[in-house]
C-alpha cells in the first residue's frame, strides 16, 4: 500500500483528499493554555472567531515526531511506503519531525519524507500530482525527483490587509521587522527558497492586488500553469483576483480555496494570494 501524507498547511479544495487519498496530520495551535488540532477540533471559522473573542494571535506548531509516529501508524500497516510531504522546514518543524518518526518507524515501514520549500496550495497541488504520477506507475524515487525538481518554480505571492497578525508573528522574515514603520500600507509577500518575504509596499488594497498580478505576470509570462487563489475569510477578494488573473495567465486549470489556519494566523484575515504551479 502507497500513502501519501501532508500536513494542515496544505491547502486543497473540498474532496481533494478522498480523491487523492492524501492524509493530513494536523498543525498544532495553542490559545492561552488550551491546545486544538487544526480541522480535528478546531476549523477556520472557529478559529476566527477565537481571535475575534479573545483578541490574542495563537501560537502554531508542528506535530511531534510522536505524533508523526502515531499518524503512521494508524494510516499504515506493516511493509507500506509513505511518502510524507511537508511545509517549508525553513518556517517549520515539521518536515524534521517526519523524519524522526521515519527513523523511529524504518522497520515498519517505509516512510520518505520530503520538503516542499512551500506551503498553502503550492503543497496540495504537490500531494495531489505525487498520486497523478503514482497511479500512472511512477516509483518513490521518481517521484521524489519531479517534487525535487518543482518546488523551486511554485510562485506564491501574497498580499495582506490587517498587519496585527504578522506584527505578532515570528515566522514571516523581514516583514515582521518592518511593520513597524509600515502601518498605513498593505505589503506583498512571497514564499520564495522556502522563506516568507516582504518585496513591495502598497498604499491601497486595490493597488495590491494589481501588483499581486503584476508580479506573477513578471516572474511566469505564458508559460502553462495551475492558476491557484487562497483567501483568509476574504471569498469576494478571492474570486476578483481570480476573474482578473485568468485574464492574464495561460491557466490550464483554476482553483480557489481558503487559507489554512496556520498561515492565516500569520498572516491574518483579508489575506489573498496567487499560487502558480507549473503544468509538466
Amino acid at each position: 500500500m502507497y500513502h501519501i501524507v501532508t500536513d494542515s498547511t496544505a491547502d486543497m479544495p473540498a474532496g481533494w483528499e478522498k480523491e487523492y487519498n492524501i492524509d493530513i496530520i494536523p498543525i498544532n495551535i495553542q490559545f492561552g493554555e488550551k491546545t486544538y488540532l487544526q480541522n480535528v477540533d478546531l476549523d477556520n471559522e472557529g478559529f476566527y472567531r477565537l481571535v475575534d473573542e479573545t483578541k490574542k494571535i495563537p501560537k502554531t506548531s508542528q506535530p511531534s515526531p510522536h505524533q508523526f509516529m502515531e499518524f503512521y501508524k494508524k494510516i499504515a500497516q506493516e511493509g507500506d511506503t509513505i511518502l510524507s510531504i511537508h511545509v517549508t522546514s525553513k518556517l517549520s518543524g515539521t518536515y524534521a519531525s517526519a523524519v524522526l518518526a521515519a527513523e523511529e518507524l524504518k522497520k515498519i515501514f517505509r516512510v520518505v519524507p520530503v520538503d516542499s520549500a512551500g506551503g498553502s496550495l503550492g503543497l496540495g497541488l504537490m500531494c495531489r500530482e505525487a498520486r497523478r504520477l503514482e497511479r500512472v506507475g511512477n516509483s518513490v524515487e521518481q517521484i521524489v525527483q519531479y517534487l525535487e525538481g518543482i518546488r523551486e518554480r511554485v510562485l506564491i505571492i501574497v498580499a495582506l490587509d490587517r498587519l496585527e497578525y504578522a506584527r505578532m508573528s515570528g515566522r514571516v522574515g523581514t516583514l515582521s521587522a518592518a511593520l513597524a514603520s509600515l502601518l498605513n500600507v498593505k505589503p506583498i509577500a512571497v514564499l520564495k527558497n522556502g522563506l516568507v518575504d516582504m518585496v513591495e509596499k502598497v498604499r491601497t488594497r486595490k493597488a495590491s492586488l494589481e501588483r499581486v498580478i503584476e508580479m506573477a505576470v513578471e516572474e511566469i509570462g505564458d508559460q502553462p500553469i495551475y492558476l491557484g487563489v487562497v483567501h483568509a475569510r476574504d471569498i469576494v477578494s478571492g474570486k476578483a483576483l481570480m476573474a482578473e488573473a485568468k485574464k492574464r495567465f495561460n491557466s490550464k486549470e483554476t482553483i480557489l480555496t481558503d487559507l489554512s489556519i496556520s498561515l492565516a494566523a500569520n498572516f491574518g484575515p483579508g489575506t489573498v494570494g496567487l499560487v502558480l504551479y507549473p503544468v509538466e
